[in-house]
C-alpha cells in the first residue's frame, strides 16, 4: 500500500503546493482522500485514476476540486460515470446548492455519493475504509484504510477528542493535521490540532510512523516539526506534495 501526497497546505494553496489531498493505492485500487484546490490537477499529473474518493468535510480546502473532477468526468470521460464518493452528512446538499443542481442534474449520475457516518465500513477493491468522528464546525470524518496487512489513518481536520486516538491506535502510519503551533491555553481554537498535540496523539497511540500535514502556510514548518518531535520520538516526517510513502 502506498500513500502519495498530492497537496498538504492547511486552509489555502500556495504556488506549487495544493491544499489537502492524498492518494492511497495498491497495484489494483486507488482511493483519493480529499480534493482541495490544486489536488485534481496534481492527481492527473501523477497518473492516479481513482476507484473511489473520500471527502472528509465540506470546507473548500478539502473538497473544492470536486467540481473539477465532476467537469472532467462529465464532459471528458463518460465511461467513468458513477464514481463512488464517500462523504459526511450535508456535503452533497451543499455541493448541489452551489451548482444549482436539482435531482436530475448530471452531478448525481457522474458521482455516486455515499453518505457515511462514524463507525461505517466500506470496501473499495482490496482496501477497507473505516470512518470515525472528527471534532470540527461541520460534520467531518476521520479515515482508516487498510489492505489487510498495513493500516493508515488520516485525521482530516479535527480538534482534540473524537475518534482519532482510538482509530490511530497501533496503525502503521498516522497522517495527522498540525495546523497550530505552540502550547495552547483554554481559549485555544478547538477545531484544529497543534503540532505538539499531533505528536502526543502519535505517541499515545503507538503509531509506527507520523506524517504531519495541514500546516498553515504562514508558519515556519521547522518549528512545527520540532514541536511534534518533542512529543513523538519515532519516525516523523512533514507531508509535502509529491512525497510517496510505502507501507
Amino acid at each position: 500500500m502506498r500513500l502519495t501526497v498530492l497537496g498538504s497546505n492547511g486552509t489555502y494553496p500556495t504556488p506549487g503546493h495544493p491544499a489537502s489531498g492524498y492518494a492511497v493505492s495498491t497495484p489494483t485500487t486507488t482511493v483519493l482522500l480529499d480534493l482541495g484546490p490544486g489536488v485534481f490537477v496534481a492527481s492527473v499529473a501523477a497518473g492516479l485514476v481513482p476507484d473511489a474518493v473520500v471527502l472528509t468535510h465540506v470546507h473548500p480546502d478539502h473538497c473544492s476540486d470536486v467540481f473539477a473532477l465532476l467537469a472532467a468526468l462529465r464532459f471528458g470521460d463518460p465511461a467513468r460515470w458513477g464514481l463512488p464518493v464517500m462523504v459526511p452528512a450535508g456535503l452533497v446538499a451543499r455541493v448541489a446548492a452551489f451548482l444549482g443542481a436539482g435531482e436530475t442534474h448530471d452531478l448525481h449520475r457522474v458521482l455516486e455519493f455515499d453518505e457515511v457516518t462514524p463507525g461505517d465500513l466500506r470496501v473499495v477493491g482490496d482496501l477497507s475504509v473505516r470512518f470515525g468522528a472528527a471534532i470540527h464546525p461541520v460534520p467531518a470524518l476521520i479515515v482508516s484504510i487498510d489492505d489487510g496487512r498495513r493500516r493508515l489513518v488520516y485525521s482530516g481536520d479535527t480538534g482534540p477528542g473524537g475518534d482519532l486516538a482510538a482509530l490511530a491506535k497501533g496503525c502503521d502510519l498516522l497522517l495527522c493535521e498540525a495546523t497550530l503551533q505552540g502550547a495552547l491555553g483554554k481559549d485555544r481554537y478547538p477545531y484544529h490540532l497543534s503540532a505538539l498535540e499531533a505528536g502526543a496523539i502519535g505517541r499515545a497511540a503507538g503509531v509506527g510512523r507520523l506524517l504531519v500535514t495541514h500546516l498553515s502556510p504562514t508558519l515556519d514548518a521547522a518549528v512545527s516539526m520540532s514541536e511534534a518531535g518533542h512529543e513523538f520520538d519515532g519516525s516523523l516526517d512533514l507531508a509535502v506534495p509529491g512525497m510517496e510513502v510505502e507501507l
